[in-house]
């Protein structure tokens, strides 16, 4: 294996305007091939937007939706691909034959489609279909896997994904600055965004305060520890539909060592250098090798029905 450079963007979307979201797609693509990057990560559903579409019927959803890897946003993200030659992920809303909605992602080079993830536990929309399996691909001689957004709080996801023998993980999100019962939570009045120039400190200390990066760094850097593996984290930022969001895309290494991360008020990406040599120095590493699965395989493994609330979605 050798050292491959990824790039983590984050960028303001526009709500179902997928030409406009492939444009900046393609701006920050070409910069981070400048840079030296291999790859380049764009948060969930950075093709088509997001919130918007907890207001969506289903026949609006199937409007936006398209099939994979046959719909134009993806041949546009192959072209686009290939003209810099970089791998690219990013996400949008996919329908199926039998107009099953799914929230995808997707991983495309300059031949096409290297993989597509369903989101496991999506919940924006009540048509959405949950995902029914992991996924785990080569790129560059590395295995990659993907997980969205809220499939990275349920901690069994992230270690199923190692097991199948994942080294980096890209998790691609739309999160932060929404209520919760969990102290310091909340929106954030997007007219701080509106005056970031002059006033960005006031919005720096909403951002960086409970309701973002804090609440973050409580469990984000854990699941890269925990698995001695590379976290590609990927988020908005600015507003998206009629919520701020606070970016902070980051690159987390196996010791849980925050190793690059975005810190502009503004569209941005950063990169990184993984090195292989710290999958099996970190701890996680050491962890994995000492499980005892006869001890709880039962236990993880019993009858459970799935249960799962969004706090926020209550508070619109």
């Amino acid at each position: 294996m050798n050292n491959l450079k990824i790039a983590t963007a984050q960028f303001e979307n526009k709500s179902d305007d997928k030409a406009y979201n492939l444009s900046v797609i393609d701006q920050l693509a070409q910069k981070a091939v400048s840079q030296g990057a291999h790859v380049i990560a764009f948060h969930e559903c950075s093709i088509t937007g997001y919130t918007f579409a907890r207001h969506l019927s289903k026949e609006q959803m199937l409007a936006i939706a398209e099939p994979i890897p046959d719909g134009a946003s993806i041949k546009k993200l192959q072209a686009i691909a290939g003209k810099y030659n970089i791998a690219i992920l990013a996400g949008l809303f996919e329908k199926d034959q039998e107009d099953k909605l799914f929230k995808a992602y997707v991983c495309v080079d300059k031949n096409g489609l290297i993989a597509k993830y369903r989101k496991l536990h999506p919940f924006i929309n009540p048509h959405l279909t949950p995902g029914d399996q992991y996924c785990v691909f080569d790129l560059y001689g590395w295995k990659c896997g993907i997980l969205i957004c809220y499939d990275n709080n349920v901690i069994e996801n992230v270690r199923a994904t190692t097991l199948l023998g994942a080294q980096v993980i890209f998790m691609p999100h739309v999160t932060m600055c929404t209520p919760s019962t969990r102290p310091g939570a909340g929106f954030v009045d997007p007219v701080l965004w509106e005056n970031r120039e002059t006033d960005p400190t006031s919005l720096r200390l909403e951002f960086e305060g409970m309701k973002g990066r804090d609440w973050l760094l409580k469990w984000l850097p854990a699941r890269a520890y925990d698995n001695a593996i590379y976290v590609v984290f990927s988020n908005p930022i600015g507003m998206d539909d009629d919520q701020l969001k606070n970016g902070c895309s980051m690159i987390i290494d196996p010791f849980g060592d925050v190793i690059a991360e975005c810190r502009t008020l503004g569209d941005d990406f950063v990169t990184a250098t993984l090195t292989p040599e710290k999958l099996t120095q970190a701890g996680g590493y050491r962890y994995i090798k000492a499980r005892r699965p006869d001890l709880y395989r039962d236990i993880i493994g019993q009858e459970h029905t799935p249960e799962q609330k969004v706090v926020w979605l209550d508070k619109q």
